[in-house]
């Protein structure tokens, strides 16, 4: 009977890129920037590793389909090398199967890599199928912040919410990633942001701005996984280990209007109550230390504070005007400045707020590191409100 990888896998080391507009850097470049910080972390040899796993969603950027980009611009052993594809998700992706082939006992030692070169693809977002593409008409006539915009309409529709108080909750939450990307050398926006200033920015889709939306980046983010058992060997005490990973993808009920109301994301509380279960967390709120979650919009993130139950359905305004999700709260969120302050290098995002989660699991954050955090949750949202793909993470302290 399955048992769960709980405190069967731990990160042996990771690392991240600088995320911005990297003009001057080929995909291997931020591969290798990455990668050389994570094996000097994992303190061991290239050679070392068993099998590993590339995460990128978009062909073009990383220079052709397959795995070859990853195993030629690192240069790996001729070992097993595999490209994961699953919308935003696609980071947190190539975690979980490194982390299941380490549990089953197909290899000791795996590496996880995510990267995206957007920036030279030319688009103001993220690159579209329909576009220039003959006899394409896949999502013609739909855009990411027309979609998460009804999302806004259909919680203020269902909890009455006043306009004026959405807004104003949506704003906090930009103001407060800037200000704690601020604090980060790595992120693609660094500067602080004023409420003003967001509420009186442009619209793109009422009731969604300028300021409400994460930005288009280049970047790369990885983590090697092992067993406690190697680590040990290797000379690692501080563990910090893998509790949960669980992915939920839609299967058509939310577009086929079954039910569901358009004011939440039916998948990320079917994931989260899986990891929690998993994980052996049965008070999220109180126990879980930190989040990085999936913000493309700021009505994401606060929307998603509920599907994760770290909030009541209806509570999210609230909450985030309280301040129970910033720097100084009950449940910080985007500590690093998440996506509205990283940007959206598709395979990199997930793996990017895992890399997050351990510096901090392991007092490493700098400016930004919160006082003795125990568990650390990330989440991905891939696709659109009605139909999407969504992955939860949970890792922390080996043993907790």
């Amino acid at each position: 009977m399955a048992s769960g990888i709980r405190d069967k896998v731990v990160i042996l080391g990771a690392g991240c890129s600088k995320f911005g507009e990297r003009w001057d850097c080929e995909p291997a470049d931020l591969m290798a920037e990455a990668f050389e910080e994570c094996l000097t972390d994992a303190g061991i040899e290239k050679n070392q590793i068993e099998a590993a796993w590339q995460s990128t969603a978009i062909d073009a950027s990383s220079v052709g389909p397959g795995s070859m980009p990853l195993s030629m611009g690192l240069r790996l052993p001729y070992i097993p090398v595999t490209r994961l594809e699953n919308y935003c998700a696609s980071g947190t992706e190539a975690f979980r199967a490194a982390t299941y082939a380490v549990a089953s006992g197909a290899c000791d030692i795996a590496l996880a890599l995510g990267f995206e070169k957007l920036k030279d693809m030319g688009y103001g977002g993220l690159p579209q199928r329909s576009r220039g593409v003959t006899n394409d008409l896949y999502y013609p006539n739909l855009s990411a912040p027309g979609m998460f915009a009804q999302l806004a309409a259909g919680y203020q529709a269902k909890y009455g919410t006043d306009k004026t108080d959405l807004k104003r909750a949506m704003a906090h939450v930009s103001v407060k990633s800037h200000a704690n990307g601020l604090k980060n050398p790595k992120a693609h926006l660094q500067r602080a942001i004023t409420e003003e200033q967001v509420l009186r920015a442009p619209m793109i889709a009422e009731p969604i701005g300028l300021y409400d939306c994460c930005g288009v980046s280049d970047g790369a983010a990885c983590a090697i996984v092992t067993t406690p058992e190697v680590a040990k060997s290797l000379g690692k005490d501080n563990l910090i280990s893998v509790k949960a990973l669980e992915l939920c993808t839609s299967n058509g009920e939310e577009g086929g209007y079954e039910g569901w109301d358009g004011s939440h994301i039916r998948t990320t509380r079917i994931a989260a109550k899986r990891a929690y279960k998993a994980a052996g967390i049965t008070n999220p709120r109180e126990q879980i230390s930190m989040t990085e979650v999936h913000d493309c919009f700021s009505i994401t993130e606060m929307v998603t504070m509920e599907d994760l139950f770290l909030s009541e359905d209806g509570g999210g305004v609230k909450d985030t005007l309280d301040g129970v999700f910033d720097a100084d709260g009950q449940v910080p969120c985007q500590i690093d400045g998440g996506l509205k302050c990283f940007g959206h290098p598709i395979g990199a995002s997930g793996l990017r707020m895992l890399y997050e989660m351990y510096l901090q699991l392991n007092g490493r954050a700098g400016d930004r590191q919160l006082p003795d955090p125990v568990f650390g949750l990330t989440h991905n949202l891939g696709g659109f409100p009605h139909q999407n793909v969504v992955s939860v993470a949970i890792i922390g302290q080996h043993g907790a």
